[in-house]
């Protein structure tokens, strides 16, 4: 079976505009975002506190702390599991550095839903004589959003 080409992001990383409340949501209650985030892509919802706790506990052990983890696992997951362009760098960067747009841009993703299945009934050209059973459904394509 064939891969399907890869997309752009349905949204970019700053179009805070084109879902307001979701922007609303990562600016007031951030923790509370990356938790539906993970529930979102049927991770644990408590999954993103590592981000919060993990840099508190190495400083605490004199262990440097850059990238956050959840945030860059679940950015690289979502990625790849809806077809997306990008790179294991690229998603670094932009967890390191702009991680509440991170986290806003992959809510609006998995809010606007995910790839949508098709499936349609074949029909038949041929005359059938006899009592015979026509055949199931046959998964035609997988359409993107």
């Amino acid at each position: 079976m064939t891969q399907p080409p890869l997309r752009e992001w349905k949204t970019g990383l700053f179009d805070c505009c084109v879902d307001c409340s979701t922007c609303c949501y990562g600016f007031w209650c951030w923790p509370c975002l990356a938790c539906s985030v993970s529930g979102l892509f049927s991770e644990n919802y408590c999954l993103p506190l590592c981000d919060i706790l993990t840099p508190a506990a190495c400083v605490a052990c004199g262990i440097p702390f850059i990238v956050p983890p959840a945030a860059l696992s679940l950015r690289a997951s979502i990625r790849h599991k809806h077809h997306i362009k990008g790179s294991l760098c690229e998603d670094m960067a932009i967890s390191c550095f702009c991680v509440w747009c991170s986290w806003c841009q992959m809510h609006r993703e998995l809010k606007n839903g995910g790839p949508t299945t098709v499936v349609q009934q074949p029909t038949q050209h041929t005359t059938v004589r006899g009592n015979v059973n026509p055949p199931g459904p046959v998964l035609v394509a997988a359409v993107r959003g």
